[in-house]
């Protein structure tokens, strides 16, 4: 690796367990004692309750714990930003100083070699601008995945994953938060339905809540972005990220008892190659068949409660 590893940003709030897991996972990273980590935490929101408060003095009590890479520095905000505020401007900051970053937030457990992927994709990939993202995750718990997962290690699909991640500052650079700007492009000509995983997905309806007010988050705009410049993401065929913040504690993320995004092991080393620059069919077809299972798998979540609801309140039980 001809680059020094590229620095990780962390952001944190009021989770100090999730905290605690996803910094000792990275800890165990084979590269960590050679990495630069900025630790980004936010600050307390109007409102909190003192149990609230609490847990963000014990997430920043954590990340003062130990020396969990080669360099740490914290950055503790004054006031609440907001994750996707603290996202945009944490990202940039560091990408702008170095060129380059890997990103977490505090609830994304690493494998060991996580760290060993990002870099040497970021190097490898670094003066293709087609290639805008680097992501850690991939969905493996649905039925038939071995049917549909890409024969390489690595794939490149023009869909973004954000548990786990990394960047260059010149993809980066072309980051379009204008929510309004981007639901228009994404509804021209045959945009529309490609955006969505070809029916898959509703990520436009993200968009329309960002615009709404009825959501703030970054991501979104990201995705949108690397769509509308045909840019490509790298992804391995086994992830190599655990998101374990489906418990409701999160800021986007609800409680799932039934997770469909669960990891229940990480694979050995993945190796990086060269790919040849445009979309996997393979990897593709993959996505598509993992959010159509999950769709199913939330119409039968949702009936589930409609039918717990009906039995709770009138007594009758709803049969299929």
């Amino acid at each position: 690796m001809n680059h020094m590893p590229a620095p990780i940003v962390l952001f944190v709030y009021n989770r100090p367990e999730h905290t605690r897991k996803t910094l000792e996972a990275l800890k165990a990273n084979t590269l960590a004692d050679n990495s630069s980590l900025y630790i980004y935490a936010d600050g307390l929101k109007e409102g909190s309750t003192k149990e609230q408060e609490q847990s963000l003095l014990e997430t920043r009590a954590i990340i003062q714990e130990q020396q969990w890479c080669k360099n740490v520095e914290i950055i503790i905000s004054d006031h609440n930003k907001g994750l996707a505020q603290s996202i945009v401007e944490g990202v940039t900051n560091t990408v702008n100083q170095y060129g380059r970053v890997i990103v977490l937030e505090d609830d994304i457990v690493t494998a060991p070699h996580f760290l060993e992927f990002m870099n040497e994709a970021l190097t490898l990939y670094e003066k293709e601008e087609r290639v805008m993202h680097i992501g850690g995750y991939t969905p493996q718990a649905f039925p038939k995945r071995d049917a549909f997962l890409p024969t390489e290690e690595t794939f490149l699909i023009q869909f973004m994953t954000c548990w786990g991640w990394a960047t260059w500052k010149d993809a980066w650079s072309k980051l379009n938060l204008d929510t309004a700007y981007l639901l228009e492009e994404i509804k021209k000509e045959n945009r529309f339905k490609r955006f969505n995983l070809d029916g898959s997905i509703t990520f436009h309806k993200q968009l329309e809540w960002n615009l709404e007010g009825k959501m703030k988050t970054w991501a979104i705009k990201w995705f949108t972005t690397i769509f509308l410049e045909d840019g490509l993401c790298l992804q391995p065929s086994r992830s190599i990220v655990r998101n374990i913040g489906f418990d409701g504690t999160g800021e986007n993320s609800g409680e799932l008892y039934d997770n469909v995004y669960a990891i229940e092991e990480f694979p050995t080393p993945i190796s990086v190659k060269f790919l040849p620059i445009k979309e996997s069919k393979e990897g593709r077809a993959y996505f598509k068949a993992f959010y159509q299972y999950a769709n199913k798998k939330s119409l039968k979540r949702f009936l589930r409660k409609v039918k717990n609801k009906v039995k709770q309140i009138l007594g009758v039980e709803i049969h299929d």
